[in-house]
C-alpha cells in the first residue's frame, strides 16, 4: 500500500515533498509597507474578500523571509537542505465580513518542498531567488546590527531578473506589526483539470484561510524604508507600483501551521 502526506507516494512513504503535519517555522523576516493603486490592487481580489477601506485602501506589504522548518520531532533542520529556504509573500490589504484581512496574489520561493506545503496551503508560490542582509550578532562592517542606525537590503528575482529591491534603516524597536499580516492570510487554493472539454472547470477551487498557532514575534524593529517593483515579462506587477512607500520592518518569527479554514467552496458553488 503507498503511503505519504504528499506525491510521490511510495512504500514506506517516506519521499513525500510535504511531510504529515504539524509543521513548524522560525525565521528572519524584513518587512515593507507601501500602498498601491486602490482599484488595480483590488482588482486581484477573490469573491468573498472585499477591498480595504479608510486609510488601508491599497496598502500592500512585502515581506522577504529567511525560514527554517522542522515538524514534530523530524529534527529536519539538522538537514540545512531540507529545512532551510528564502521566500518573498506580497500581501493586499482587504476586507472579509468588514474585519480586517488579507490576500496574497503572488508569493516566490526558492525550494521545493516549501513549494509543496504553500501549494497545499492556497499560497500562490513559484520559485523565484530572495536575498537578504545577514546579521550575526557581532559588531563588524561586515554586517549591521539590529539596532537602530542598522541598515538592511532585500532583493527578489525571478526567472534570472530583478523583480523588487527594499532598503530599511532600523530605528528602533516597534509597538506595531506590518499591516496587512500574514499569520492569517487568506489564499485561493486552485488546482484545474486537463480533461478535455473541462479545462475551464477546476477540481479544487476554494477560498481558504491559514489557521497559524503559536504565533511570535521577538524583537520586532521599525524604521525607514525604500522600495522598488521592476516591470516583468512574466508576471503583472503594474497594479502594485508603489504610490507611496511607509515604514520597514525587521523581526523574528516563528509559528505552527496544522489547520486550514475553507471559507467558501466555489467548486461546488459551481456544479
Amino acid at each position: 500500500m503507498l503511503q505519504g502526506y504528499s506525491i510521490p507516494r511510495t512504500p514506506a512513504g517516506r519521499s513525500s515533498l510535504a511531510p504529515r503535519p504539524p509543521w513548524h517555522y522560525t525565521g528572519e523576516v524584513l518587512a515593507v509597507e507601501f500602498s498601491a493603486d486602490a482599484g488595480a490592487a483590488a482588482a486581484y481580489l477573490p469573491p468573498g474578500l472585499s477591498p480595504a477601506t479608510g486609510e488601508r485602501a491599497g496598502r500592500c506589504a512585502l515581506y522577504f523571509c529567511d525560514w527554517q522548518f522542522a515538524t514534530d520531532g523530524g529534527q529536519e533542520y539538522l538537514d540545512p537542505f531540507a529545512s532551510q529556504y528564502r521566500e518573498t509573500i506580497l500581501l493586499i490589504a482587504c476586507e472579509r465580513d468588514g474585519e480586517r484581512a488579507s490576500f496574497c496574489p503572488y508569493i516566490w520561493v526558492d525550494q521545493d518542498l516549501a513549494l509543496m506545503r504553500g501549494l497545499i496551503q492556497g499560497w500562490p508560490k513559484q520559485f523565484g531567488r530572495t536575498g537578504m542582509t545577514r546579521c550575526y550578532g557581532s559588531q563588524t562592517p561586515a554586517a549591521p546590527r539590529a539596532a537602530g542606525g542598522g541598515r538592511f537590503g532585500a532583493a527578489l528575482t525571478f526567472r534570472e531578473r530583478r523583480v523588487a529591491e527594499a532598503q530599511i534603516t532600523l530605528q528602533g524597536q516597534s509597538h506595531r506589526l506590518p499591516d496587512p499580516g500574514f499569520a492569517s492570510t487568506f489564499n485561493v487554493r486552485h488546482f484545474p483539470r486537463l480533461n478535455a472539454g473541462h479545462h475551464d472547470d477546476a477540481a479544487v477551487h476554494e477560498l481558504v484561510q491559514l489557521r497559524a498557532r503559536d504565533v511570535s514575534i521577538e524583537n520586532p524593529m521599525i524604521g525607514q524604508a525604500a522600495l522598488t517593483l521592476f516591470d516583468h515579462p512574466g508576471l503583472e506587477l503594474a497594479a502594485f507600483a508603489p504610490v507611496s512607500v511607509g515604514e520597514g520592518f525587521r523581526m523574528t518569527v516563528s509559528l505552527t501551521i496544522d489547520d486550514l479554514q475553507v471559507v467558501e467552496d466555489y467548486t461546488r458553488a459551481a456544479r
